[in-house]
């Protein structure tokens, strides 16, 4: 078990040595190259992804009392994945001087404004990226809740159900029991009144 681990283990770290190297090199180029170049970290970040649930998966299978030291190595790696995912939105929209200045039309040593301008802009939209991500996170966070909630309403409805049934029984077996009182009293009544005229000849 644990060498299935280990063996995602090595692709992993061949992946992700790619992957921060092919990062690297994203705000160097510019057009159809750069455009290539994410689409292909974007695929090898899925492959990562899907590495990480088989480990995942793997972690569950072991003994609990081994299970510590994967599940400490397996968190490192989720962290080293969330590190990739935010380099590579960063340089998605990251730009060498050459590029900048070719997207700008400028000679390298103008207009520091627009420079600036471009920083400014650059760092609007990683905020704005990094509070859609949140509001999915809560979003997630909520769409559990209300499953776990649904969950336990269905146990409760479950349980209520079983108790009704109970009760229902209960009730039938008080008839029962009340019906055999009824007839135990009438039998007793009969038997007093057939022995009331021996009594009184006595």
């Amino acid at each position: 078990m644990s060498s299935d681990f280990e063996s995602y283990e090595q692709d992993f770290g061949t992946l992700t040595a790619e992957i921060t190297n092919k990062i690297g090199k994203i705000p160097k180029l510019g057009g159809e190259e750069k455009t290539q170049l994410v689409l292909n970290v974007d695929k090898q970040l899925e492959e990562v992804r899907e590495l990480l649930e088989q480990m995942d998966l793997e972690v569950r299978e072991i003994p609990i009392q081994s299970r510590g030291m994967y599940n400490s190595r397996l968190k490192s790696y989720k962290q080293e994945m969330e590190k990739l995912e935010k380099d590579f939105k960063r340089s998605r929209i990251a730009y060498s001087d050459e590029v900048r200045n070719e997207l700008l039309g400028e000679d390298p040593g103008s207009s520091e404004s627009q420079l600036i301008k471009l920083r400014e802009e650059r760092a609007h939209l990683l905020d704005n990226t990094e509070k859609l991500e949140r509001s999915s996170r809560r979003l997630e966070a909520g769409y559990q809740i209300a499953v776990e909630t649904e969950q336990v309403g269905q146990e409760i409805l479950a349980n209520l159900n079983t108790d009704r049934e109970k009760i229902q029984r209960a009730r039938e077996r008080l008839r029962e029991t009340d019906a055999n009182l009824g007839k135990s009293s009438r039998i007793l009544t009969g038997m007093l009144r057939r022995n009331e005229p021996t009594t009184r000849s006595t």
